[in-house]
């Protein structure tokens, strides 16, 4: 059998399509010519006052009336001849007629104001008409025929939609690309994956079954039926699907969940069963469907919603397929999504997917490692230091890191740089993060007053708090949707203990408590804090089990089962509620009690932020002291970027000419300020 009969074939003639519409147009064109144009020969037409003033004067020679519609006359030879009609012999209308056309309601209409108009003539001498019935057989053929074409148009181009290049007859056909060892095969293969070194592994595994089976059943195993690749978008679930297509000797089938679903009932079926045929046919065989959650949704769910959905047919074929009363041997099933957990169980079980593959967030070695395949069409500059950029982009995916690259590359073009270098990959990742900066915003003074208080009280609670997110730097200066921002470096962490989420919180709240406290008021600027403490404190309560009152309870469920009742009573409910609400007048409390016990300070880094508009580390530090709590690898990814920001303002210093005059006082008071701090520090650990 020709191996080539399953590919889609190329369209050598782009116009055979759409013959069918040309020829539809060239009809329509046609009709409204015959039917508007004013073609040279045929007969003019006149009003009855006109043919009136023509039988009067006896130019008439006869009148022919046709269909009961119109009535045709013909001038007389020496009438056509005279100057009075030479406009006739102008247009070309030949003499012996008809010259004249003139419209009549009916036969007998007309006769009546003819025998008017020639009343005064003897009966004898009266002009009379003849009636005619013609028939015009191409408006009678076309009367039909034209509406069957436009019917048989329409008909054809929404087949054409949905049936691909088959049309009508290959509605239900599968429309997966084939991709084999000839010239059609993937050029993306392993070394164009960074990172995922487990995930390699496993689907490795799968390709050399394939390649050398004999290695495996000698000792008796089983080539796995099915592996399912679950993670967050972006995290490169597609990508190793490709490089597998890649890899493999074996013909590679890749389709997507949509394209199973169409308006007609029995489609997505049909093109499973089509699916598997073609597979069975090509065996050995790996067949790929990307984003499987578009026909695995777990059934039964939708109680609304009758029994024979057409998701939930498509569903039961390919379970059917992929392990039913007949085995499929030889094939095996790839698929990806990142909603594992509305599947169907039947779907995930031993038999059918035998693995489930996690693909997660890169960690700092596989961001650097995705970096480093990113860069390499990229001119960078030679001293860039990739363990740096995989440090600036914790919680970043695959497809976040060459978001990055590109960005960085446009940002150096525009400003007509020869290489892309360090500052440009920070103000990539700035521009990712927090979006396009708006620097011609009109902000009032006393709005930009109050966002730069708002800014140094996130950096200053998160600069004294131990297990707060270490600042790299803080900004006035409108981006995307905010009025301010800063930028933290958040520890990469497996788990997170209750103090380091209760010192997050009261980080994200010390915006609105520098308000209260400076200003007496507060604004409508912590809508984000607020949003997101709230989040963390009823996730503390109700998922985590870190309230007393609650207890180690968790109404977290892994599952979308589209349920509208709570899993626990009213009381429950008001006592998780105040119990969040606890949590959150908390870590408020304790926000306000860091900011008036460093007060000054809040004032003069909020200061230095109104005439900067962005400050950094090294600002902060110079304010408040060196952190003592950051580790020495987040120091390193703190400091990296000191190079690249402006020296620390000078007119909030000491007098540079007292500097050396008052070196005892200086230590002194440098110890003591450093005493202040640990006892600060011990007291604020205290009240985790």
């Amino acid at each position: 059998m020709n191996e080539n009969i399953f590919r889609p074939r190329p369209n050598n003639n782009p116009n055979r399509n759409n013959v069918i519409y040309w020829v539809i147009g060239a009809v329509i064109l046609l009709i409204g010519l015959m039917q508007f144009a004013d073609f040279k020969g045929s007969p003019q037409t006149i009003y009855w006052d006109d043919l009136k003033t023509m039988i009067a004067n006896k130019d008439v020679l006869r009148i022919v009336v046709v269909n009961k519609e119109k009535a045709l006359i013909t001038l007389k030879e020496d009438r056509y001849a005279s100057d009075k009609y030479s406009y006739l012999r102008t247009n070309k209308i030949p003499a012996k007629g008809p010259h004249f056309m003139h419209a009549i309601s009916s036969p007998e209409s007309f006769q009546a104001r003819l025998m008017e108009a020639q009343k005064d003539v003897p009966e004898d001498k009266r002009l009379l008409f003849d009636s005619e019935t013609r028939i015009d057989y191409f408006t009678e053929v076309l009367g039909w025929v034209l509406p069957l074409l436009l019917l048989v148009g329409v008909w054809a181009f929404m087949f054409k939609r949905m049936g691909g290049a088959g049309g009508i007859f290959n509605v239900g056909k599968s429309k997966a690309k084939v991709f084999d060892k000839d010239a059609n095969k993937m050029k993306i293969n392993f070394s164009y994956v960074a990172g995922l070194k487990e995930a390699k592994q496993e689907v490795t595994e799968i390709v050399d079954f394939l390649k050398n089976p004999d290695k495996y059943t000698k000792l008796g195993g089983k080539i796995p039926k099915g592996a399912l690749l679950v993670g967050p978008p972006g995290t490169g679930k597609t990508l190793l699907a490709k490089a597998v297509a890649g890899e493999a000797d074996v013909p590679f089938f890749s389709m997507s969940g949509s394209d199973f679903v169409e308006m007609f009932v029995g489609v997505g079926a049909s093109r499973v069963r089509d699916l598997f045929n073609q597979a069975k046919q090509k065996a050995p065989c790996i067949v790929f469907i990307d984003e499987i959650d578009a026909i695995g949704r777990a059934r039964g769910k939708n109680a609304n919603f009758s029994s024979n959905d057409e998701r939930e047919n498509t569903l039961n074929q390919l379970l059917t397929e992929m392990d039913g009363f007949e085995t499929n041997t030889g094939i095996i099933m790839i698929a990806a999504t990142n909603r594992a957990e509305i599947l169907d169980p039947a779907l995930m079980r031993a038999g059918r997917f035998d693995r489930q593959i996690i693909i997660d967030l890169p960690d700092l070695n596989e961001r650097s490692e995705i970096f480093n395949v990113h860069l390499k069409p990229i001119k960078v500059d030679p001293n860039m230091d990739l363990n740096f950029l995989a440090k600036q982009t914790p919680g970043f995916s695959g497809a976040d890191i060459a978001n990055v690259c590109n960005e960085a590359a446009l940002i150096a073009a525009r400003h007509n740089k020869e290489i892309v270098d360090k500052q440009d990959f920070l103000d990539a990742i700035d521009r990712i993060i927090g979006g396009l900066e708006k620097k011609s915003s009109l902000i009032t003074s006393s709005e930009k007053k109050t966002i730069a208080y708002h800014e140094a009280g996130h950096a200053t609670v998160s600069w004294l708090l131990e297990n707060a997110h270490p600042l790299i730097k803080v900004t006035i200066v409108p981006r995307g949707k905010a009025l301010g921002a800063a930028w933290y470096l958040p520890e990469e962490r497996q788990i997170t203990t209750k103090e380091q989420m209760l010192d997050e919180m009261c980080s994200l709240v010390g915006g609105r408590a520098s308000e209260e406290i400076n200003f007496g008021k507060i604004s409508t600027g912590a809508l984000n804090d607020l949003e997101r403490v709230t989040k963390y404190a009823y996730s503390m309560v109700s998922f985590y089990g870190m309230s007393e009152k609650v207890g180690n309870v968790s109404f977290y469920s892994s599952t979308d089962d589209y349920t509208f009742q709570k899993p626990y009573s009213e009381k429950t409910a008001e006592t998780i509620d105040s119990e969040a609400k606890a949590l959150i007048d908390y870590c408020y409390d304790r926000a306000k009690k860091i900011l008036e016990e460093n007060k000054e300070k809040v004032v003069e880094l909020a200061e230095l932020l109104l005439e900067r508009e962005v400050i950094f580390t090294e600002d902060v530090e110079r304010i408040f002291g060196k952190r003592k709590f950051a580790s020495k690898e987040l120091e390193e990814a703190l400091y990296a970027t000191k190079i690249q920001t402006p020296p620390p303002h000078k007119t909030l210093q000491p007098a540079e000419e007292n500097k050396e005059a008052q070196p005892v006082e200086n230590k002194q008071q440098k110890e003591a300020e450093e005493k202040q701090d640990e006892a600060q520090l011990a007291e604020n650990k205290d009240n985790c």
